[in-house]
């Protein structure tokens, strides 16, 4: 096999990523390689545009994510695909994902900023199932009194959404769009008892004006909207595999102390 000649690598690399499963980075891809074969970054870059070309009109893709790339099947076929495994997917709280996307769009922050945006208090749980999932992580300590964990997210976050950086993130005015409107169950083309009708008119003028305890969806998005700005996009400062780990078990053990503080 010529590994200089990128249509001839594009097949190789296909066989790569289908053995791993998983995303690889052009570092990972050419350490493959024995060094007197190795091919150039560029050639293998030059591959990579081959196989993505070759992808088409095939059910599956060529995508590359945070952390490198992977061959996955596309979005199109994953109702049926999904069939393939009996376990029902996860579905999250919507306090998590209300949770996640702060973390996700005004990075680094502390628990108790997420929970002044959001009104309540974030349950000890969510923090730490998003830690385990490897969705956020803690990037340092705010320099205030408690010295409060400040959260950012991860690769992981990002390869789980099909994400290549925090850029591709969605817009805050797309995910408003995605919220939907409350639905009546009732017919509008019923009639309504006038007296029922005066009793929910002095109902709604009584109630004009009152703030809602907890902040809606709605508004959180609006509280976001100025905070698209300044993203951190790259991920240059992670740890070691082995000093991650270590500063995630470290910050599971500071928020267990906080919570029987409380």
């Amino acid at each position: 096999m010529n590994l200089s000649d990128p249509k001839e690598l594009a097949s190789l690399l296909e066989a790569f990523l289908l053995a791993s499963g998983k995303p690889q980075s052009l570092e990972r891809i050419s350490e493959l390689f024995d060094e007197a074969e190795r091919p150039e970054l560029a050639t293998i870059r030059d591959a990579l545009s081959i196989l993505a070309a070759s992808c088409q009109g095939r059910a599956f893709e060529l995508k590359e994510v945070a952390s490198g790339y992977r061959l996955q099947v596309r979005e199109h076929f994953a109702p049926w695909v999904g069939r393939l495994w009996e376990e029902r997917p996860q579905r999250y709280s919507r306090a998590m994902l209300e949770t996640l996307a702060l973390v996700a769009y005004r990075q680094p922050i502390t628990r108790g900023e997420i929970e002044d945006i959001r009104g309540v208090a974030v349950n000890s749980q969510i923090v730490k199932t998003l830690l385990e999932r490897e969705w956020i992580r803690v990037v340092g300590y705010r320099d205030v009194p408690g010295k409060p964990a400040m959260l950012a997210t991860t690769r992981q976050f990002l390869d789980h959404f099909n994400l290549k950086n925090l850029d591709e993130l969605p817009t805050l005015a797309a995910l408003r769009e995605l919220e939907p409107e409350p639905l009546l169950d009732l017919e509008d083309d019923l009639p309504v008892p006038a007296e029922l009708q005066a009793r929910a008119d002095a109902e709604a003028a009584e109630a004009k004006g009152e703030a809602r305890d907890e902040t809606s969806f709605r508004s959180l998005l609006a509280e976001l909207d100025t905070m698209e700005q300044g993203l951190k996009i790259d991920f240059d400062d992670l740890p070691e595999p082995e000093d991650e780990a270590e500063a995630m078990g470290e910050s599971l053990l500071d928020l267990d102390d906080k919570d029987s503080l409380h």
